[in-house]
């Protein structure tokens, strides 16, 4: 929920060099995401098999919250602020100001909903169009959704947006320094190869293509991570599209 005037990210904050040590190379992050993908993959795999099914998710997402705690949420507050991961310091080893959390988490919120607003509606429009529905759209009941909600945004959306574009992005951004501004963002490879990382880790927990047309919405998370300075309004914009396209789904006949 860190915007950059609250120090969420920073690109004016340098982490003390004491605290952590920015690599010349996209090696270590790339090796740092390839061992989590490989770890996440495996959990997803071998809990159904051993009768867990219904905590895969719940793994998964323990693991990349896992990552992004040994990468960073366990330094100092620089650190995490490096990366963007403090959401209003309720991340930060440091005491609580309740004035920051709601006013970083008011404005994520707001970006959070003024981009769903902007995507969701063609992709709406994609949707049916692609998959073809088997019956005309009829409105989901929305108590599904609620119930939903809290697990898509603590369980899936905040710990890979926390390793992908909290950590990942911002390491590689380190050594690949942004040279676009879209949008009022600085932008660079680093947003394109963790969103391409991000894509084939859902195809390997789910081996078919389709998997990778998240890649494209990872680009718009991205944006988020480097307009607000923070992982906060990617947070809630990741949640609102996992949760429209559930409702699309019932909508449709594809979920019961």
């Amino acid at each position: 929920m860190d915007t950059v005037h609250s120090g969420g990210d920073n690109a004016g904050v340098r982490p003390d060099p004491g605290s952590v040590t920015e690599s010349s190379s996209w090696v270590r992050p790339l090796y740092v995401a390839l061992l989590t993908t490989a770890a996440v993959t495996g959990l997803s795999y071998l809990l159904p098999l051993v009768g867990f099914a219904d905590y895969a998710a719940t793994a998964v997402g323990m693991g990349f919250f896992a990552a992004a705690y040994w990468v960073a949420l366990r330094h100092d507050e620089n650190v995490v602020r490096h990366y963007g991961l403090s959401l209003g310091g309720l991340l930060e080893p440091r005491a609580i100001e309740v004035r920051r959390v709601v006013s970083d988490g008011a404005r994520a919120i707001g970006w959070g909903l003024a981009l769903a607003v902007v995507f969701l509606p063609p992709f709406w429009v994609g949707y049916a169009y692609w998959w073809k529905p088997p019956q005309d759209f009829s409105p989901a009941l929305f108590r599904p959704l609620l119930d939903d909600a809290p697990g898509q945004l603590l369980v899936i959306a905040l710990p890979e947006e926390a390793f992908y574009r909290g950590y990942l992005q911002r390491a590689f951004d380190d050594v690949w320094k942004p040279r676009l501004r879209i949008f009022g963002a600085d932008i660079g490879f680093g947003l394109v190869a963790s969103a391409a990382l991000f894509a084939v880790g859902h195809l390997l927990t789910e081996p078919h293509p389709n998997r990778l047309a998240v890649f494209f919405p990872a680009l718009v998370f991205g944006w988020l991570r480097a307009r607000t300075g923070g992982i906060g309004a990617g947070v809630v914009f990741h949640a609102l599209c996992n949760l429209f396209a559930s409702f699309l789904a019932r909508s449709y006949g594809f979920l019961a």
